[in-house]
């Protein structure tokens, strides 16, 4: 679990921690922001494109395999970026970097089943489950306290370290798979389409997010036009699927009705994560002019009551339909997100502080339950699909977040009612979210 924790601490902290530096990525390099943010980009868009791909192979050569070659690759990456003389070097770089991430993200969850007994599986899952949760949001803190004392690589430069002791630490304790798996060679044509799909679909969505004022008819039309090539791509690539007895994107799991249920809840719930977690820091420093550090710790709020919850909710699995759970933490993410949303102009720290730590109990008391639906609902042998949807439906409910977040702003503006739409919108989500998880009590 050690090697588990940390390796997947890396590469879910690395698609944040680069945010608070680009403007220093930029000045160094000579680049425009524009170009810069593809440094984050392109770390998500590998990431993104090739958890199934890299699920499936877990299933065929072993989920440990997949993970440590993966940690490889994250770790001469981040080698590579803290060198990078020129921005398209860098943004290669990280493309690299996500394409290890990738190889862990897509596994984690399938070596965190094999490595707990079935009694006790729920803790484990809420232990990782704290871990990512905490790991998402802690980025930006994490990159201000080494900004604030060194320049920009030295982001990449802490990794390296880490990197080479997990991968020592995982190559003599993480387990081997325990039953035959059933997948089929990896097909290029499915990786092909598989990639091509989230692509358009990614670059869609980035471009219509991307908008600032006023309508861009050139931008929409492009961004539609991304959005049909990538639905088309998709029918055909899952109806390639179809015909498939351990499909590259996992069509039969979804036809498991508290799957798919589940699938949803991830993504939604994720979604309004996402959309509330970017607006919060326009409204603190923005609207209400606080400093960077209050703002910072209050935001601390949330992820401190996931920690706190999440264990919880860990020991509560055996005990308590996972549905209900999740609708019950989901419905008070709600609850906490509306309360934010329908504050006072100038609210009191405490006002915000006890907030914050309803939205952080609630997502915590959802996150832990659902993971372990998800993993758990499909045949073992089919644990790596399971581990590569449940990062899928991660990282898509997180670029739908702020793809809805640019929308907000485009129209209402951060200076005008903006943040509060955007956590209104959060709080939506969130109740939808909740009604996907209770209909798992009826399948």
């Amino acid at each position: 679990m050690a090697a588990i924790i940390l390796g997947i601490s890396l590469s879910v902290l690395d698609s944040t921690i680069v945010n608070l530096a680009l403007p220093d990525i930029t000045r160094d390099l000579g680049a425009s922001p524009s170009a810069a943010v593809w440094v984050v980009n392109a770390y998500q868009l590998a990431t993104l494109v090739l958890l199934l791909p890299f699920a499936h192979l877990g299933e065929r050569l072993g989920y440990r395999r997949v993970y440590l070659a993966g940690l490889a690759v994250f770790t001469a990456a981040s080698l590579l970026c803290v060198i990078a003389p020129s921005l398209p070097l860098l943004a290669g770089a990280r493309a690299l970097q996500g394409i290890g991430a990738a190889g862990m993200m897509s596994v984690n969850a399938a070596l965190v089943r094999l490595t707990y007994p079935v009694a006790s599986l729920g803790r484990g899952i809420a232990l990782n489950s704290v871990v990512v949760a905490t790991s998402s949001v802690a980025g930006p803190t994490i990159a201000a306290l080494v900004l604030s004392v060194a320049a920009w690589p030295w982001l990449f430069i802490i990794q390296l370290p880490l990197g080479i002791l997990v991968l020592l630490v995982g190559a003599r304790a993480l387990p081997h798979n325990t039953v035959k798996s059933t997948a089929g060679r990896l097909r290029p044509a499915d990786v092909v389409m598989n990639v091509l799909m989230f692509t358009l679909v990614f670059l869609a969505a980035d471009t219509l997010g991307a908008r600032r004022g006023g309508v861009e008819t050139g931008m929409v039309a492009l961004s539609a036009a991304m959005l049909a090539a990538g639905v088309a791509v998709g029918w055909v690539y899952i109806r390639r699927q179809l015909r498939e007895e351990s499909p590259l994107f996992p069509v039969d799991l979804l036809r498991i009705p508290v799957f798919g249920l589940s699938m949803c809840t991830s993504v939604t719930a994720f979604a309004a994560q996402t959309l509330a977690f970017i607006a919060l820091p326009f409204m603190l420093l923005e609207r209400q002019g606080r400093g960077h550090l209050e703002a910072g710790l209050l935001i601390t709020a949330w992820p401190a009551a996931v920690v706190l919850v999440a264990p919880l909710a860990g020991r509560l699995i055996p005990r308590v339909k996972g549905g209900l759970l999740g609708g019950i933490g989901l419905a008070t993410m709600a609850a906490g997100l509306a309360l934010l949303a329908l504050m006072p102009d100038q609210p009191t720290s405490a006002q915000l502080a006890w907030r914050l730590a309803l939205c952080g109990a609630g997502f915590g008391l959802f996150q832990s339950p659902n993971n372990h639906i998800i993993l758990t609902s499909p045949p073992l042998r089919r644990a790596g699909a399971a581990s590569g949807m449940l990062g899928t439906a991660r990282l898509t409910g997180q670029s739908a977040g702020a793809v809805m977040l640019g929308l907000v702003f485009s129209v209402w503006g951060v200076q005008q009612a903006g943040p509060e739409i955007a956590l209104g919108l959060a709080a939506l989500l969130a109740v939808t979210s909740s009604a996907f998880s209770l209909l798992r009590l009826r399948v």
